[in-house]
């Protein structure tokens, strides 16, 4: 199935009936007074998503064995609510998960739910609390409350990016996508921003994401679309193999599109996902493009696969691979990293007619056939990899299933970055 739609702007706000917006509180003090480095304003730390009515929600979390509080706070709320909620609060800077799982966290989890539904009017419970930042540092909730005031006086339904300037921590620009199309001949849209750039990794990695959408959609379906598109989207990307302690991806529904409400597998469902999958891909390259000191974005396309779970695994494998990122950073044609990243893949597959293809907008050169290396020109092959997106295909020629995953090339900024975070 393929569907028309068309890219439109508005971010988390283009969907009917949401408000967004975001606000500097000083999380993480600056060095100067007034909260800016006297040139530029401070960014962003703290921002809103606020639905006009009460939505139909989903919700996936962190694979991480160690939660931060804001995890189990909205997934506690989630089932209090039956997914009925109102509004998400998001914070950077901190993670609030100090000590993690710990009663410090949670009671100021808590509390960022009950200041917001005291500011927008709404049950405590009907807020979402997500979180992202430095892992084991108290949160400055007292900063949160001092900033609420402003945060909700300026809310507005093109407040979409405040509020994803305010969710970034590494990254170097805001994400956000939202597109339109027509399900039972109604005009519906999506829209979604996220965040992470580094400690991210296939397994919910270190991502906040955050989906609208009008359609009107039930909890138990938009949750079947959310966790099942999560899988092939930001399941399947990896800056540098960490997964975090707060990551989470909230789904929204107004239902204000008027279409007729999913409540069951069928046409509209199925164009709903794809749609879904759509911003959420887009989404997912994204970040993998903004990874920690990269310079290239990396996809990996599996094809020709026995299963699709086999052609995501070999996939997730080599844009997981530290020594395969390196060869890209350096523009190195290195065909035997990738052919041995494959082969330790959690993946039942016939090893011996495996073919690679490198390209990108500077061309396509076969590396690898047959399981085995073939002349090619390596001036070539470093004009391609020159390109700053660059597209890897594994073709195991045994099946008719493909996956993709995506990643980036591993640099000298990305210890920069990570030498020094807290400070």
């Amino acid at each position: 199935m393929s569907n028309s739609y068309k890219v439109i702007m508005g971010g988390i706000c283009a969907a009917k009936g949401f408000k967004a917006g975001g606000v500097y509180c000083g999380i993480k003090p600056s060095p100067t007074k007034d909260g800016n480095d006297g040139a530029t304003p401070a960014k962003n730390d703290l921002g809103l998503i606020l639905s006009d009515v009460l939505c139909n929600a989903a919700a996936v979390y962190t694979k991480n064995k160690f939660k931060a509080a804001p995890i189990y706070v909205t997934r506690s709320h989630m089932e209090e609510t039956g997914g009925k909620i109102r509004a998400v609060i998001v914070n950077s800077k901190n993670a609030n998960c100090y000590p993690v799982g710990g009663k410090d966290s949670y009671e100021k989890a808590l509390k960022m739910c009950a200041l917001t539904a005291g500011a927008v009017g709404a049950e405590p419970e009907q807020v979402l609390v997500s979180s992202t930042g430095v892992i084991g540092q108290p949160l400055p909730i007292e900063r949160i409350e001092e900033g609420m005031t402003r945060l909700v006086e300026g809310l507005s339904y093109t407040g979409n990016e405040a509020a994803a300037t305010a969710i970034m921590t590494t990254d170097t620009y805001k994400k956000e996508v939202a597109i339109e199309f027509s399900l039972g001949g109604k005009v519906c849209r999506i829209g979604g921003m996220a965040k992470g750039s580094g400690m991210a990794h296939p397994n919910m990695a270190t991502v906040l994401g955050f989906i609208t959408t009008d359609v009107a959609i039930n909890s138990e379906m938009l949750q079947k679309a959310l966790s099942e598109n999560v899988n092939i989207t930001f399941n399947c990307f990896s800056v540098d193999g960490d997964t975090s302690t707060n990551d989470m991806v909230i789904a929204m529904s107004s239902g204000l599109a008027g279409n007729a409400e999913i409540v069951a597998e069928g046409e509209d469902y199925d164009i709903f996902k794809e749609m879904l999958f759509t911003v959420m891909r887009d989404l997912t390259r994204m970040l993998a493009k903004d990874g920690e000191g990269a310079t290239k974005l990396i996809e990996c396309v599996c094809e020709k696969a026995p299963a699709l779970d086999t052609a995501i695994a070999v996939a997730k494998s080599v844009i997981s691979s530290n020594l395969f990122k390196c060869a890209i950073f350096g523009e190195d044609a290195n065909w035997g990293r990738i052919l041995c990243a494959v082969g330790y893949s959690d993946a039942d597959f016939d090893v011996s007619d495996v073919d690679i293809t490198i390209s990108s907008c500077n061309g396509e050169i076969i590396v690898c056939q047959n399981s085995a290396g073939v002349d090619f020109c390596e001036v070539k092959a470093k004009e391609i990899l020159s390109a700053d997106e660059i597209v890897v295909t594994v073709s195991l020629n045994q099946g008719d299933y493909s996956g993709t995953a995506y990643g980036c090339d591993l640099t000298y900024d990305y210890v920069k970055i990570n030498g020094d975070y807290r400070s």
